[in-house]
């Protein structure tokens, strides 16, 4: 089995090790503009230096840029992007679309990789993601083998997919919990990892229900036919972790991994054990679990065995020599490796003495490679009869050759200046129009201000009907693209015209069948380039007021009202303790401080954990810039939405709990 095994590096020796364990990728992040700000990272100089290592080694790497950028970042991106090309970098791990776009037109030649944040689970979204010139897709960790066969079979771009490590429990780029309750956003690379907190779903004796082991699929490799790159997961944990998941890899695809080794790589770090459920299609309560004191201990076990693995220099590229020595002219030696080769000269032979060299001692001399990144392949030498050189003259003649190709020259960079034009939209007379989502259309009043209504896809033709409204469709869409294909086009016919969509693949289906198209917030439009990529866009939630009224837009949407998304899960957390019956779809968790988060499930294959109290800027809204404020409903009845729109503009606040978001605090 052929894969790149890509190694996480969140400092120069856990890159050290990973590469030495015999990685062929390494991905790492600058300082700014990663999804683990918190690692240690590297500056410009040690982005050089760990070019340098990993390309004399023959090592791709890659630097994450992989969360949501504001207007005003975006020209130091630019900068940070001009020196990684600078130093060498193969490519961009990328998850904001703007990013991307600003990426594509000013540095042609710039490899771009969709981040696993992206949320593309469909082949329509693989398709968009395409022609938004992207070279290789990083799959959400959770579908299944036959929805990632399904992806394989769609595209012709390189697939990446994670084999080993931590397991969110919420949907990659769908996961609100930590901006939302602790102003710690996971899009922008600061997640406080709450959902690793106790969490309960009632009277069950499990209390981290949002915990998730770490995953692993080492197990699963030889099933995993057209996958370019294996992942494993892990830039904020110690090198020796990295070296562990590095070798189990690469052994078990080269099928000699034993069972010391996987004691081991369980050993280093796992939260009770691992899981292959989302591969295998066997989630459930088995899923789930947390760190424990005895995984901590025995860790500190395997710690020392494990930095032997990379303690020293391993032998990891081969070199061909050819040495000639003739009388009466210069030592001659040829080299070759990574693809370059060198020609050297070193001193004149002498007459020998007593014992002559041979070729096959001038071979045995120029094999010793050892300390050096090298091993001997084809090695060859001409000499005639009755010829010495000095042993030190041959060994400076191998040292000189490994120290040439080892050599490691900084590429030519094309760069446009930067410039970035956002849109200017026209400003509209009037008052903002009205949109709306609801969960359920029976919580819909016959008399309602709202312009564009929205239903979920599996409502009634009748309610679509009576309602008006467009189509939601659902941001959980594994091995749905099909089914969803079908009920559109009976909607279409039955003249539903309107789609909010806010997955990147239901965008583009929708788009293809010719509704008109809705962003919704799942997009994460987080700048005015991405704002302008997506008609109708509804902006991230995770923006302060005053950066989303700054964002130019045609169609501009903000949320104003609603119980915020904060998880979406594909293993829902009630139905694995509890089952579905039980919870009767009215599932609620709740944390350590006793607040209460309603779970709401759909007939598609996610849950959603909403926030415990709604948004609510209905009295304050002459404070937004929009063209379109939007409401969210998804728990309220009826009379709780009738209520929620006699408010609207009245400058009251209401009289239950409620919240501002991150329109106020903002996120880091």
């Amino acid at each position: 089995m052929n894969f790149e095994i890509l190694a996480p590096a969140g400092s120069m020796e856990s890159l050290i090790a990973g590469v030495r364990s015999g990685a062929n990728a390494v991905y790492l992040g600058g300082l700014e503009f990663n999804a683990r700000r918190n690692a240690g990272n590297f500056d410009d100089e040690g982005l050089e230096e760990a070019v340098r290592y990993c390309h004399a080694r023959g090592v791709k790497v890659y630097l994450t840029l992989n969360i949501l950028m504001r207007d005003d970042e975006l020209r130091q991106a630019y900068d940070v992007v001009r020196t990684a090309l600078q130093a060498g970098v193969d490519a961009f791990i990328v998850q904001d679309i703007g990013v991307a776009k600003m990426i594509r037109e000013h540095f042609p030649t710039a490899r771009l990789h969709g981040s696993t944040q992206m949320s593309i689970m469909t082949p329509a979204g693989v398709r968009l993601a395409k022609e938004l010139g992207f070279k290789r897709i990083v799959l959400p960790r959770e579908m299944s083998l036959d929805e990632i066969r399904e992806i394989r079979k769609s595209t012709d771009l390189e697939l990446e997919i994670f084999v080993h490590g931590a397991l969110c429990m919420c949907v990659s780029g769908q996961c609100y919990l930590s901006s939302v309750i602790g102003s710690r956003s996971g899009n922008r690379g600061l997640c406080a990892q709450p959902c690793r907190l106790p969490f309960t779903s009632g009277n069950d004796k499990n209390d981290r229900a949002l915990s998730l082991k770490d995953l692993s699929l080492i197990e699963h490799l030889s099933e995993l036919e057209g996958i370019t790159s294996l992942k494993i997961e892990g830039r904020m944990k110690r090198p020796e972790y990295v070296s562990a998941a590095v070798t189990a890899v690469k052994n078990a695809a080269s099928g000699t991994l034993d069972n010391g080794q996987r004691a081991q790589l369980r050993s280093v770090f796992s939260r009770s054990g691992f899981t292959d459920g989302y591969l295998t299609g066997k989630r459930g309560a088995e899923m789930f679990g947390a760190r424990t004191k005895d995984d901590v201990l025995s860790a500190k076990e395997v710690l020392k065995e494990l930095r032997r693995n990379y303690d020293n220099e391993n032998a990891l590229l081969p070199i061909d020599m050819h040495l000639v020595c003739k009388e009466g002219k210069a030592v001659t030696l040829e080299a070759a490796a990574r693809g370059r080769s060198v020609t050297l000269q070193g001193g004149l032979p002498e007459k020998a003495i007593n014992k002559p060299m041979t070729a096959e001692s001038l071979i045995a001399r120029l094999s010793k490679l050892g300390g050096t990144q090298f091993y001997a392949n084809d090695i060859t030498a001409e000499v005639d009869d009755g010829l010495i050189v000095p042993a030190s003259g041959i060994n400076e003649l191998r040292r000189r050759a490994v120290e040439a190709l080892s050599r490691v020259e900084k590429p030519e960079v094309e760069a446009k200046p930067y410039s970035v034009k956002t849109p200017t939209v026209r400003a509209k007379t009037g008052e903002p129009c009205l949109s709306a989502s609801f969960l359920d259309p029976a919580s819909i009043p016959d008399r309602h201000p709202f312009k564009y209504v929205f239903i979920p896809i599996d409502s009634s033709l009748e309610d679509f009907v009576d309602n008006r409204a467009g189509v939601l469709l659902p941001r959980g869409v594994f091995g749905c693209e099909e089914r969803l294909r079908e009920r559109l086009q009976k909607l279409r016919k039955a003249g539903v015209s309107r789609a909010l969509c806010g997955n990147i693949g239901t965008y583009r289906l929708c788009e293809e069948l010719g509704f008109e198209v809705f962003g919704d917030f799942g997009l994460n439009i987080f700048n005015s380039i991405s704002a302008g990529m997506i008609k109708n866009p509804t902006l991230s939630f995770e923006l302060s007021l005053e950066q989303a009224n700054k964002i130019e837009a045609e169609n501009k949407g903000v949320i104003v009202y609603g119980r915020l998304p904060l998880m979406l899960m594909r293993n829902c957390p009630i139905k694995a303790q509890k089952g579905c019956a039980e919870c009767g779809k009215k599932g609620r968790l709740t944390d350590r401080m006793g607040y209460e988060f309603p779970v709401v499930c759909s007939s598609y294959p996610c849950a959603e954990m909403l926030n415990s109290v709604p948004l609510y800027m209905l009295d304050r809204l002459d404070e937004i810039r929009a063209q379109r404020l939007h409401f969210y409903f998804s728990t309220e009845t009826q009379s709780e939405v009738a209520d929620v729109i006699d408010k609207i503009g009245n400058g009251k606040k209401p009289d239950y709990k409620y919240t501002r978001g991150l329109y106020q605090r903002g996120t880091g």
